[in-house]
């Protein structure tokens, strides 16, 4: 053995904590305390910003996903308020109430304000209801509360050509609002109720969340659109701007300084035709060259392509949307 024992070796031969280590265990405590406690002086950037999301076009499965995974990265980077741009005419239920639900949740830690831009109709003001205030410009499109669910009956077309159908269901409602047939009064029956009870749920919501009765929101709530001007005099938004009103009110609401706060967007949307063009910029002269001498510009395709697409998606769902 012949050597001198360890501190450890001391300690317990001792009895005793050696003066070394106590020593050395009272900074190792302190430097642990200091490291938990101790807060970084300078702010994020994130903290002295404002978030920005766009809700364009129709409200489907595709925006759904890109407006919550926006949501998410608002919460998870910490800023201190939202300002929600809409122009939307609408879209299925389901997303719009999975978006509006979202907003509820962010709500508890973010100060949101929305913004209406040129329509705000149907699903667009469904999500709107999820924001703590409403700006809209004077002369948005907003309103058409209601639902809708639209299916093709091709019955006297496929007459013509000479096709029918050969169906057999497991029960007598199974091929409801098939194109081949009319409807017949029980299946009106049942998606009338089914319309009745997701037009229950958007006035609830509306109601709610205005602070008005349900009875003051079906007076209006029968698929009028009317401006945002009206929309004010009706309780359905809280002041008449632009978006950058929206955005001032947005950074005071959160303690920021409107002149400072930065204003950062998330989320931003993809057209539609990138998926089925891809390339760079350069390599897409093409094809745009090409749209221009049919008289139709990418993002008139755009919007095209999208239409068609959740014409496709969406036929025979019931709707929150405006559709002239």
């Amino acid at each position: 053995m012949g050597v001198l024992p360890s501190l450890q070796n001391q300690d317990r031969y001792n009895g005793s904590i050696s003066p070394d280590m106590a020593l050395h265990r009272s900074f190792s405590s302190i430097y642990r305390t200091v490291l938990l406690t101790m807060v970084w002086p300078f702010s994020p950037r994130t903290r002295k910003s404002i978030a920005r999301i766009e809700v364009t076009g129709v409200i489907g499965a595709d925006a759904r996903k890109r407006v919550l995974e926006a949501l998410k990265q608002v919460e998870e980077k910490n800023f201190p308020a939202l300002l929600l741009r809409i122009d939307s005419p609408g879209g299925t239920v389901g997303d719009s109430q999975e978006i509006y639900g979202a907003l509820l949740r962010l709500r508890e830690k973010v100060k949101v304000v929305a913004s209406f831009g040129n329509i705000s109709a149907s699903g667009g003001v469904y999500i709107g209801m999820g924001a703590e205030h409403i700006v809209s410009n004077p002369g948005t499109i907003t309103g058409s509360i209601g639902v809708i669910l639209r299916g093709n009956n091709l019955e006297r077309l496929l007459d013509k050509v000479g096709v029918s159908f050969k169906v057999i269901k497991s029960g007598p409602y199974k091929d409801i609002l098939a194109f081949d047939r009319e409807l017949t009064a029980p299946e009106q029956t049942i998606l009338q109720e089914l319309i009745d009870v997701s037009y229950r749920q958007f006035v609830q919501t509306v109601a709610t969340a205005r602070n008005l009765s349900e009875e003051t929101v079906r007076g209006f709530a029968d698929g009028r659109i009317f401006t945002g001007e009206q929309a004010l005099s009706l309780g359905v938004v809280d002041r008449l701007g632009s978006e950058e009103d929206a955005r001032v009110w947005a950074s005071e609401l959160a303690g920021l300084d409107p002149e400072q706060a930065e204003c950062i967007t998330l989320g931003e949307k993809k057209p539609a035709w990138r998926r089925i063009l891809p390339g760079s910029s350069e390599q897409l002269r093409a094809p745009a060259a090409a749209l221009e001498r049919w008289g139709l510009s990418l993002s008139t395709a755009n919007a095209m392509l999208e239409w068609v697409e959740f014409e496709q998606a969406t036929n025979g769902l019931p709707l929150w949307m405006y559709r002239p």
